[in-house]
């Protein structure tokens, strides 16, 4: 088995003519998700979630709201089971940046939160999505 600590967040945006938004990845396999990324060597996971937004979206002008928590997928890659452990933060997107995708990605979109929960395939991700609406409206 192989381990793989990554970390991303669930990054909302809020406006008066659209309420609360959640930004999505399009993944290689068409699965939306929240960007995430790999830990490098002297990195922590708050500081890897904050560059690997920065480099899966183009946002830089993002604000750590909380820590919510990890998931934990697995997957078969060759002749290794991978066991990928993701760190998730909230973040809130400051400003009116432009997102744009990297090449691997099919997608990237801001949706409503209500289409975000529908969006979303892996139910523990959603779970966390929900858990950061909670915290975004109490702020």
């Amino acid at each position: 088995m192989v381990r793989e600590p990554t970390a991303g967040a669930v990054i909302c945006r809020k406006g008066r003519d659209f309420g609360i938004q959640v930004l999505l990845i399009q993944d290689a396999k068409n699965r939306w998700t929240i960007p995430k990324g790999h830990i490098e060597n002297g990195e922590d996971a708050r500081e890897t979630a904050i560059r690997e937004i920065g480099e899966e979206t183009g946002l830089k002008n993002v604000k750590v709201l909380d820590y919510m928590g990890k998931v934990d997928f697995k997957y078969q890659r060759e002749d290794a089971l991978v066991l990928m452990t993701t760190q998730v933060y909230l973040m809130e997107a400051l400003g009116d940046e432009n997102v744009q995708k990297e090449e691997w990605m099919n997608g990237i979109h801001w949706f409503a939160a209500r289409d975000a929960l529908e969006m979303v395939e892996y139910d523990d991700v959603r779970t966390l999505i929900e858990e950061a609406l909670v915290k975004v409206r109490e702020k």
